[in-house]
């Protein structure tokens, strides 16, 4: 113990003590030198120096801004919250207050085995995450009484737009109109007429009495509406099915606990928002939408749908099925760009309906209904009408002229209520609705009457049904076991612990996935994200009460301007394929308000991510493939024939930068004059912007539009799927073609709110604040030393397919495994299946270049960590070699039978021809560190064949 404090001491105290960027970056100073000799290099001013073309790099000029502490920022990050007025919203609008059970808050959403873990595409080290989302759709399905539900979707106003696009493709109609009840949430009706904009479909708002079923392909009724009323649409959905229309209902899943489901109404779609079901309200988002099919449109569901398949021991497993329909095989046929879901709110939301089950899911709605209907009966006694004859938890009273009168009231009594027209004010209830507050709104409506507040309940009757006898639910949902097996605390606490230990994800080991960008997610970077004043605000509460969300987001804004050379940041999209749409929406109405509608060619070189066709194709552009070379550049020469073939009709460009094939190209500068000298635009695909920060900026060397992944770059993370954010910077003249409010229902929108999921910008303004630009720079110069070092110790044994003029790469590496195919019959699935058994993560498999691993280590992993990878990649390179020399055929090989299981350990027989240990404990994993992959190998074809896409029966695990 030191009595008092020594200066000299303290001065001699490592800065990682108190600084965050030494704690972020993974390499120790003397680690990146020993990396830096091992490549070649005397210091990383050489590294970026010899890596980045010097035409964009912008050296020190790149504009700064101080970091703070941890203590700093966490005051700086409380006084914004602080500026948030907390308020009771009863707006509704498809946003509700809910009660997230905190053992499903501190072991899920807190909890970074499930927060950091990827996309479920290695489904052997993903089984407990695909077992949560399996319940979700089995959640879904069975409340929206349909066959078929994915995996969740970014909102619901995207989910509706998703429903007219497979209502187009799946209709037998030949018209080209699709029908909008006026009752559908503002927003939903906005994102559905800017997709409908591009894909040249008409669109009809109107009364469902209005709807002429001979003219329509299909039709989206909201159930129950917006305005609160419930309706049986049976009848018209009868009319759309006898000429051939889809029907679509918009449902809350929550009112089909007491309402006939669609299934029951014959619907063929239905989609909507698991937001009531534990998720925060959070300025927004991230909410799950979700959408659920008839059995014969399963095939042209749009998303992600986990599926129950084999292993290669025919013991069940889960999978991602019908690979076949993503954009990223389908390109620009797709009829959808999807590609971040919303996995982890999908999961929270699942065990919300694990932990209720289906009688505490009832008993919750019918105290809502009943709640409704008691202050209704109130409202009556004070001489009110109410708007809607039938309601489930939302009601819309007519106001008779003293509609602010009341609006005011209720403000000062702390309730926010929704301002539905100037005659008239809804109301919507949620499960934190109590009776105190029933007793308040009646006294901010006692303005028409002699009747006392205090005394209405004393004057009430019987409350009488209000939901006719032919809308009320008779048949069971939520009846698989999982549902009723986790009442207490003990066993939902067990349960999800069951489900973690299967899967890997950043709290155990590195990531390296090739354009994903898994880096670390600071503890102090989550945690505002359930502080009340970020995660109790609607998003359509009067502006003042959102001052500290406008107040972040515009520094956020301010930053990613002088990282990035752009003037304005749009934060709608809810996605980074999100983004590339809204992006490219920009670019068409820049080129429609200069009266150049010609202008429908978008540029994509070959190796683009399969988003970026399939958003230009959701876009309404034509895509036009540019070739790539040799070293995986963009042909220059081929751009130059594709611009001078289509010279008056190029609208843009779509360019990963650096490219997808992981190297900074020389001519990014002449790529964008020249698009620019024939008229088009270029979007610049903001994937790869971790390798940019600080160091180079895209608006400076000629972007005019760019998404930020700040799931990737900005540390939100990935939650298994989702959720994420794709926000879109822009140059001065795209400014006014940013996406615009979409609550009013009308202008151009791409998701449901205007800042998309809000709650989750603090994660990346921390982050910003904690690394200042001097720190963000560092871990751009970091990240592209881990990749360069991997790609020089791995070259010898998998060589590096591409890299730059000077023999670098990017912020990854693509090495090649084709020749060992053709000499060894070993498969690029081997070696990801493989790599299990070390306990990593694959990188990206087969993309952009098919037999192939694209590697990014990002700046957060160590040394040690790299190392362990690279020595784990030899070691699988010496097995393939003991099938090379015909010591072992590959079919006998540990690669082939990758991942190995303790039901392999615990075979009485071993008759294979290598060792017990070499299958379990390869290379000098200790056995107390041993990741155990829950199953074998997953038999896709059979998942593909045999498509089960909901909770199985018990028996099945038998």
């Amino acid at each position: 113990m030191l009595n008092s404090p020594d200066k000299n001491l303290w001065q001699s105290v490592p800065m990682s003590i108190q600084n965050f960027p030494d704690r972020h970056i993974g390499p120790s100073p003397v680690e990146i030198a020993e990396m830096l000799k091992e490549i070649g290099l005397e210091n990383l001013e050489q590294l970026v120096d010899e890596t980045i073309p010097s035409s964009i790099h912008q050296g020190q000029d790149v504009p700064l801004f101080n970091a703070l502490s941890e203590e700093e920022t966490l005051k700086k990050v409380r006084e914004v919250a602080a500026r948030n007025k907390v308020l009771f919203s009863m707006i509704g609008q498809g946003y509700y207050n809910t009660v997230l059970p905190l053992v499903i808050q501190r072991n899920i959403l807190e909890n970074p085995a499930w927060y950091t873990a990827y996309t479920p595409y290695q489904p052997e080290i993903s089984q407990g995450r695909l077992e949560a989302l399996l319940n979700f759709q089995t959640m879904v399905s069975d409340l929206t009484g349909l066959a078929v539900a994915n995996a969740s979707l970014l909102d619901e106003a995207t989910a509706a737009a998703e429903a007219m696009a497979l209502a187009r493709k799946v209709s037998r109609s030949d018209k080209n109109i699709f029908f909008i009840d006026e009752d559908c949430h503002p927003q939903t009706i906005a994102v559905i007429k800017t997709r409908a904009e591009t894909a040249e479909i008409d669109i009809q708002v109107g009364s469902p009495k209005e709807l002429n079923p001979v003219s329509v392909f299909g039709a989206l009724f909201q159930y129950p509406g917006s305005s609160g009323q419930v309706e049986d649409y049976s009848s018209t959905i009868s009319s759309l099915h006898e000429n051939h229309a889809i029907a679509c209902l918009a449902v809350d899943l929550l009112a089909m606990t007491l309402l006939k489901s669609p299934g029951e109404l014959q619907a063929d779609v239905a989609i909507g928002s698991v937001q009531r079901f534990g998720l925060p309200l959070g300025f927004g988002g991230p909410h799950a939408g979700f959408m659920a099919v008839k059995e014969e449109y399963k095939r042209a569901l749009p998303g992600r749908i986990v599926g129950v398949s084999v292993d290669s021991r025919k013991q069940p497993a889960l999978r991602l099925a019908l690979q076949t329909r993503e954009q990223h095989i389908r390109r620009e046929k797709a009829t959808s760009n999807i590609c971040t879901a919303q996995a982890l709110p999908a999961i929270l939301a699942s065990m919300y309906a694990v932990w209720h089950g289906p009688e505490g899911l009832h008993v919750m709605a019918s105290r809502i209904h009943t709640l409704t209907k008691t202050l209704v009966a109130g409202l009556r006694l004070l001489g009110y009408d109410i708007k809607n004859s039938t309601f489930f938890d939302t009601i819309t009273v007519k106001t008779d002229g003293y509609t602010e009168v009341i609006l005011h009231n209720a403000l000062q009594a702390g309730i926010n209520l929704r301002h539905s027209s100037p005659e008239s004010i809804g109301i919507s209830f949620d499960e934190k609705t109590t009776p105190d507050h029933i007793h308040t709104l009646w006294q901010c409506f006692s303005l028409k009457s002699e009747i006392a507040a205090e005394t209405i309940e004393s004057q009430l009757g019987a409350l009488p049904s209000v939901i006719p006898d032919s809308l009320q639910r008779s048949l069971p949902y939520l009846t698989h076991p999982v549902f009723s097996s986790h009442r207490s605390e003990t066993a939902l606490l067990r349960y999800m612990r069951t489900l973690s230990d299967k899967d890997l994800a950043l709290d155990r080991t590195m990531i390296p996935l090739g354009s994903c960008t898994m880096k670390l997610n600071a503890t102090i970077e989550m945690l505002p994200l359930t502080w009340p004043g970020f995660s109790d605000i609607h998003p359509f509460v009067p502006d003042d009460q959102s001052a500290g969300y406008r107040e972040m987001i515009a520094d956020m804004e301010k930053k990613l301007c002088l990282l990035s050379g752009y003037d304005a940041i749009s934060f709608q999209p809810n996605s980074g394929a999100q983004g590339e749409y809204a992006g490219l929406l920009a670019i068409r109405h820049y080129h429609h308000a200069k009266g150049d509608f010609h202008r429908t060619i978008c540029l994509i070189p070959s190796s683009a991510h399969g988003t970026n066709p399939a958003s230009a194709h959701m876009a309404g552009m034509d895509v036009v493939v540019v070739e790539c070379d040799q070293k995986g550049n963009v042909d220059i020469s081929d751009l130059k024939a594709k611009i001078a073939q289509h010279h008056q009709t190029i609208a843009a460009i779509m360019i990963t930068y650096p490219s997808t094939h992981g190297v900074f190209e020389e001519s990014i500068k002449e790529i964008c004059a020249l698009v620019h000298q024939a008229g088009g635009q270029v979007y610049l695909d903001g994937a790869n912007m971790n390798a940019q920060i600080g160091i180079s900026r895209p608006g400076d060397y000629g972007a005019d539009v760019s998404h930020f992944n700040l799931h990737k770059t900005f540390c939100i993370p990935h939650g298994g799927g989702g959720p994420g954010m794709g926000p879109i910077g822009v140059k001065k003249h795209l400014i006014p073609y940013l996406p615009e409010k979409p609550e009013k229902g009308s202008g151009y929108a791409v998701s449901a709110t205007q800042f998309g999921s809000a709650s989750i910008l603090p994660i990346s303004w921390v982050y910003m604040l904690l690394m200042g630009s001097e720190g963000l720079r560092k871990a751009t110069e970091i990240a592209i030393l881990n990749a360069n070092y991997i790609a020089s110790r791995l070259n010898p044994f998998f060589p590096v397919l591409y890299s730059g003029e000077r023999g670098h790469v990017a912020h990854e590496c693509i090495i090649d495994l084709r020749p060992l195919k053709q000499a060894t019959g070993v498969t690029v699935e081997d070696v990801a299946k493989r790599l299990m058994d070390f306990g990593f993560h694959a990188p990206t498999v087969s993309f952009p270049v098919a037999g192939t691993l694209m590697i990014e280590p990002t700046e957060s992993e160590n040394k040690y960590e790299l190392d362990r990878f690279c020595d784990a990649m030899i070691m699988i390179r010496k097995e393939i070699s003991e099938i090379e020399n015909g010591t072992l055929k590959v079919e006998e090989s540990p690669l082939r039978h990758a991942p190995h299981t303790v039901r392999d350990a615990t075979e009485s027989l071993w008759a294979r021809p290598y060792s017990r240990e070499k299958a379990f404990l390869p290379g000098t994993i200790p056995p107390g560190a041993k990741y155990w992959p829950p199953v074998n190998r997953v038999d896709n074809a059979y998942g593909d064949r045999n498509l089960i896409c909901s909770c199985p029966p018990m028996a099945a695990y038998s």
